[in-house]
């Protein structure tokens, strides 16, 4: 792109249009700070131009219905970076203060790549209270989607790599 990058333009995209734009970032950049900073920008997806049609056409309809997701190859790399990352301190961390414990136990469940039926199923509520609780999440911690809620646990210590979902 010549007058600017791929994540300049998110940030563009995305306060022109708010929280209803989603932005997939389609790169031949695999390099971590260029992943980490798309999603800073608010990008819903981040694929690699080798990604095959039927792939993109999914990764599309993902990122139409609010989900998110991202190339496999920097899905693992973004595991192992936070595996190497420190053990977390006790307690809430700062940044999540305004949550309620069921809140915090939905953003666990999330961060560990549940869906919201998975979760309705094992804390036996309604599919319905888990996208509620979801979006209050997303809402109190000014967040865009879920991707952004799985950077936001993992960055705050809330939960670290290899831990079973129902530890936490």
């Amino acid at each position: 792109m010549p007058e600017l990058d791929g994540i300049e333009a998110t940030r563009r995209v995305l306060s022109s249009l708010g929280s209803r734009a989603r932005v997939i970032i389609l790169t031949t950049f695999d390099l971590d700070e260029y992943v980490y900073e798309a999603l800073r920008a608010g990008a819903s997806g981040f694929l690699l131009k080798d990604t095959p049609p039927e792939q993109l056409i999914s990764a599309i309809h993902t990122v139409t219905h609010g989900d998110a997701l991202l190339a496999p190859s920097v899905t693992r790399r973004l595991i192992d970076e936070f595996a190497r990352r420190p053990a977390p301190h006790s307690g809430i961390p700062p940044q999540l203060s305004d949550l309620t414990p069921r809140e915090m136990e939905i953003l666990r469940l999330v961060a560990r790549g549940l869906a919201n039926a998975e979760i309705a199923s094992q804390l036996v509520v309604s599919e319905a209270t888990v996208k509620t609780h979801v979006s209050s999440i997303l809402m109190k911690l000014g967040l865009r989607d879920r991707v952004q809620a799985v950077v936001t646990a993992y960055e705050s210590g809330l939960i670290q790599p290899g831990t079973p979902p129902t530890s936490q």
